[in-house]
Order: structure tokens, then C-alpha cells, then sequence
């Protein structure tokens, strides 16, 4: 199971949100770029980085910190927040980073989104499905759609997706563990898919949970940046899945 740290970005900074409110922010001192090092540096391979700004406004609003990441680590990246054009996941490519994660266009519109997996292929998408009382959102969480969870993975994962993370919106920021059941139930449903678990995780105890679950990979944000989690309790993991 690969650790794969968040790193939210609004005006340029490092955040971590409570249930995806906007209100409920908490900012970092070190920059995007700083903690991307950081986690390189304890031998971390892979992050997660989700542009807020954009995810709200419809248009990736953070470029040049992504870019600067990109640029300055030699980290497998997803990156994801209101990309809504080709030419955006041209740009994000160009960079060399390996996976554009896409969420509200998959749902919104789901022909361009399937034209660019026949496009793209659909090795560089990663599928993001945010969800509450089993729906999913959009938007920066802002809006719901009518969709349930698994109905909406299955046409894409018959469409060529092979990796889908999944963030239960009613548990991320608030450090009580993640949902272990949905992770459980998408690995059975999708077995030969990489399922990524987020949202929740609050100690090492969780991680070893999770693990149980068979996922392929969680994404950890408050839990290490509230120190609930050390890098060094990771080296298990890291190790491992290296």
C-alpha cells in the first residue's frame, strides 16, 4: 500500500480543509515546494496535489506551484483541481507529471471526459470520486450530483480506468478514521483497479486498517501535517511498497 501525502493549495499556500469547507482552513507555514522536499527527502515517491483555488473557480488558478514541484522533485505526482480542457491536460503532461486527476468534468461531462481517455489514453487519468450519503460531489464539494458512487465508477473503470481514489466527504479533515467499509467494497467490486483510499486517516493504527482492505494506496493530508502521523511511523510503508 503506497503513502502518498496531500498538499492543498490556496494562494499558493499549503492548506488542509475540514469536510471540504472553505470556511473551515487551516493554513501551513511551509510552501507547497518545501513539503513536497520534505516528503521526497524521507524517501516518499508519490503526492497528491489538489489545486483549491482552481477546484473552486473551474480553471487550475495554481500553476506555478505545481510546476515548481514538478520542476525541483523527482516525485510521482497526481494533480487535479478545475482541470477543464485538453489544453490543461496537455500542460499538466508536458510537465512530466504522471496523472491528471479528474472529478467534476468526469461527472459534468462525461463525453469530453471519455474523449480524452480515447485521446490521452487512459494511463494518465487518475478518476476522483468524492462522495457523501453515497452521492457524488462536485465542484470543490460544493454541489451535489445525482449520481451514486458505483454506478459512476462502473462506466468509466468499462471505459479503461485503472485508478480511482475515493474521499467519503463526511470523514476528511476530521481525524476519526477513514470509511474502511467503502474501501472494502470498492477493491471487491474492482479488483483488478487501483483503489486509493483518502479522507480521515488519523493514526498509524488506520493505515495498518486500510491496508487490510487490500487498497493499493491511501492519501494521508491533516493526520501528518497535525503530527498525528510521523514520517518516521511511515518508513514501514515506504519501504514496502518501494
Amino acid at each position: 500500500m503506497q503513502i502518498i501525502p496531500a498538499i492543498d493549495i490556496i494562494d499558493g499556500k499549503c492548506v488542509r480543509l475540514t469536510e471540504g469547507d472553505f470556511t473551515q482552513k487551516t493554513v501551513y507555514d511551509a510552501s507547497p515546494l518545501e513539503m513536497a522536499e520534505k516528503y521526497e527527502q524521507h524517501g516518499i515517491r508519490r503526492l497528491h496535489v489538489v489545486d483549491l483555488d482552481g477546484a473552486k473557480a473551474g480553471k487550475v488558478v495554481n500553476w506555478h506551484s505545481i510546476e515548481e514541484i514538478a520542476k525541483y522533485t523527482n516525485l510521482e505526482i497526481d494533480f487535479g483541481g478545475g482541470v477543464k480542457t485538453k489544453e490543461d491536460v496537455e500542460r499538466i503532461i508536458s510537465m512530466g507529471i504522471q496523472y491528471v486527476t479528474v472529478g467534476s468534468i468526469a461527472v459534468k461531462e462525461p463525453l469530453v471526459f471519455s474523449e480524452w481517455l480515447q485521446h490521452f489514453g487512459s494511463d494518465c487519468f487518475m478518476l476522483g470520486a468524492d462522495v457523501k450519503d453515497d452521492k457524488v460531489m462536485v465542484s470543490g464539494w460544493m454541489e451535489t450530483s445525482d449520481l451514486a458512487l458505483f454506478p459512476f465508477l462502473d462506466q468509466y473503470v468499462n471505459k479503461g480506468v485503472k485508478s480511482i481514489f475515493c474521499t467519503d466527504i463526511s470523514k476528511d479533515g476530521k481525524l476519526e478514521g477513514p470509511s474502511f467499509s467503502l474501501y472494502a467494497s470498492l477493491k471487491k467490486r474492482f479488483s483488478n483497479v487501483s483503489i486509493i483510499a483518502s479522507g480521515g486517516v488519523a493514526s498509524i493504527d488506520d493505515l495498518y486498517k486500510l491496508r487490510a482492505t487490500q487498497c493499493d494506496g491511501v492519501i494521508i493530508g491533516k493526520a501528518i501535517y497535525e503530527k498525528r502521523i510521523s514520517i518516521s511511523e511511515l518508513e514501514e510503508f515506504i519501504n514496502e511498497s518501494k
